[in-house]
Order: C-alpha cells, then sequence, then structure tokens
C-alpha cells in the first residue's frame, strides 16, 4: 500500500459531511434504539466494509457499555449466541443481509427474524442506522480517514 495523502472529505464538500452528519444525528439522537445497539450495528458494518477510521472509533464507542471479551467476538457472533440477546442477533444478521444486499438480496428468512425482533418503527431506523454506517465506510475508507489507534 502506498502512503498517499487523501483529500479530506469533511473539508472538501462540507455540505456533504452536514447532509450526512444530519443522518447520524437522526440514528444517535432521534431513534428508540439503545445506544449500544447503534454502536454495535455501526461497528459490524465497518467490520464487513473494511473501514480502519470507522472499525477504531466505534470498538472505542462500543467499549464503553460492552465488555472486551464480548466486543473481541462481534466478528463471529453468530458462533456465540450465548454473549449477544436475541434482538441483538436478529439485528447483527440484519446488519449483514443488508451490507451485503448485492449478493444476499436482503432475504427473507433474516427480514422475517428482523421483523420479528423489531416494531416496524424500529426495523425502519435499524436499516437506517446500516445504511448511515455503510455510507461513512465507503467515504471512510477510500478516503483513509485516520485513526487513533497508536503504535
Amino acid at each position: 500500500m502506498t502512503d498517499i495523502k487523501r483529500l479530506n472529505w469533511y473539508e472538501v464538500a462540507p455540505e456533504g459531511a452536514k447532509a450526512l452528519n444530519g443522518i447520524h444525528q437522526y440514528v444517535t439522537k432521534g431513534t428508540g434504539l439503545p445506544e449500544e445497539l447503534i454502536h454495535l450495528i455501526f461497528l459490524r458494518v465497518s467490520q464487513i466494509n473494511g473501514c480502519a477510521h470507522c472499525i477504531d472509533m466505534h470498538t472505542r464507542d462500543l467499549l464503553k457499555t460492552m465488555s472486551i471479551d464480548k466486543v473481541a467476538l462481534v466478528p463471529v457472533w453468530a458462533e456465540v449466541p450465548h454473549l449477544f440477546p436475541d434482538q441483538y442477533r436478529a439485528a447483527l444478521a440484519w446488519t449483514e443481509e443488508v451490507t451485503n444486499v448485492s449478493s444476499t438480496h436482503a432475504s427473507d428468512e433474516a427480514y422475517a427474524a428482523a421483523s420479528a425482533a423489531f416494531a416496524s418503527k424500529d426495523l425502519v431506523d435499524l436499516t437506517i442506522t446500516i445504511a448511515a454506517m455503510n455510507a461513512f465506510n465507503r467515504l471512510g475508507a477510500p478516503f483513509r480517514l485516520p485513526v487513533a489507534a497508536k503504535p
């Protein structure tokens, strides 16, 4: 990998950043979703998309409310069902379906599980949460936003 300096998309397109931040504000302040679940979804989407900046940030956010043991196992959540409540597992499954929609086509099975675990408004808000983080990842990864982690 080369060490080419990338654009700071926030500075180059402040109106675009403002628009995305509006969605982020809605997700974090305007939904009834638990804060821990939001950060869990943000982290899982970022892991799937390989956005180092977002993985770093949302791991730190999630560690404020979730044990390191659970956070470390988020990538393999389905293998440790005893660590995550049913609703979180349904949200994680839906997160993977929506993030990988080009190959999953948001399967009926995942939709049924998510619909059973969430009220209609919460399911829409969960899906907006997933979509918002996918949008941020698609800016964070290509523009190589920096991480807070130190060597």
